[in-house]
């Protein structure tokens, strides 16, 4: 054990990490790498594939190459060590390992970062063990890709560090769209699988069931919500989290609003059409106007986990919170 792995593990699921691609997952899936919990393993529990492994396992090359898998860090930071935990992988752990990192802006797709650079050194792995690895790097990093050389299991990989938050998007103010904040869903086209209502609740979705998510589209419209937001107010910043939603999650996504107060049929661009990742936390600054209403459109179907509209609301939004607060506690 080394000190600074008393600092966070950046790229765990229970801060919003994510496995974003691999190159293979044949035997045991990617996304178990950044799981929070300490691996297990049940003797004689087979699969269609063999032996179930709480890890990530590749198949047996039969050219040569290297495996490697993309995470995208739930909290991008300054990182200061590396653990490759092999656990339970005695026959089928990679010989050798290396690990690289990447600062990229916004949300590309594990294929589409080009740029790395190296934080843990080609190194050798023990089967079933713990493998410590200190990191000097100091830039910060949003995501980091594991390569083994050439194939096997590895269970975990924790990358321990300090957050680097991007001041960008620090902005002031409430999530006008929380449902305990007063916001109320209107309208709905889909809500085959799973409520609306799920998109404004409190707190992160802790699996798919968590958030909102439609039947299939066998035509050309798309799905969407609508919400009566808390109070009148400004968005400043938009998040669309599609996390757990990997082969469900919509491919596009807008924001629109209106001003009730003004015209309820004159609705305006909060966030055009953008392209969205698979299990990911997106965040958008944006400059809208005054809005009381928000229809989040997605394209053309899926599961959507959470919607944050965060902004500031105006005097008279104000005055309606507080008038709400003293109707309901007089």
């Amino acid at each position: 054990m080394t000190e600074w792995t008393r600092l966070p593990d950046l790229a765990s699921r229970a801060v919003g990490g994510g496995v974003v691609w691999a190159n293979d997952e044949l035997f045991a899936e990617r996304e178990n790498l950044i799981k929070p919990a300490e691996p297990v393993y049940q003797t004689y529990t087979f699969g269609h594939k063999g032996q179930v492994y709480d890890g990530w396992e590749t198949r047996r090359r039969r050219e040569a190459g290297v495996d490697q898998a993309v995470i995208r860090l739930g909290m991008p930071g300054v990182v200061r060590g590396i653990v490759v935990d092999t656990a339970f992988f005695k026959g089928n752990y990679p010989p050798f390992c290396w690990v690289e990192g990447a600062q990229v802006d916004g949300y590309p797709s594990g294929d589409e970062i080009t740029e790395w650079f190296p934080l843990v050194e080609r190194s050798a792995l023990k089967g079933d063990d713990k493998h410590y690895f200190d990191v000097a790097e100091g830039r910060r990093v949003t995501h980091v890709r594991l390569t083994i050389d050439p194939d096997g299991g590895v269970a975990r990989l924790r990358v321990h560090g300090q957050p680097v938050a991007d001041p960008r998007l620090l902005v002031a103010g409430i999530d006008l769209a929380a449902l305990e904040n007063g916001a109320v869903v209107t309208g709905c086209s889909n809500m085959f699988y799973s409520s609306p209502n799920n998109l404004i609740a409190p707190g992160q979705a802790t699996l798919m069931g968590e958030g909102w998510e439609t039947a299939r589209r066998r035509d050309d419209g798309n799905d969407w919500v609508s919400v009566r937001l808390a109070a009148p107010g400004v968005v400043q910043l938009v998040e669309l989290d599609t996390s757990h939603f990997k082969g469900n999650a919509p491919g596009w996504a807008s924001v629109s609003g209106c001003d009730e107060r003004k015209d309820p049929d004159a609705w305006f661009d909060v966030l055009p059409r953008t392209r969205l990742q698979p299990d990911t936390r997106h965040r958008f600054l944006v400059d809208s106007p005054e809005v009381t209403h928000a229809r989040l459109d997605i394209y053309p179907d899926g599961g959507m986990a959470r919607l944050r509209l965060i902004g500031t609301p105006t005097s008279d939004g104000v005055a309606h919170l507080r008038s709400a607060w003293a109707e309901s506690t007089s």
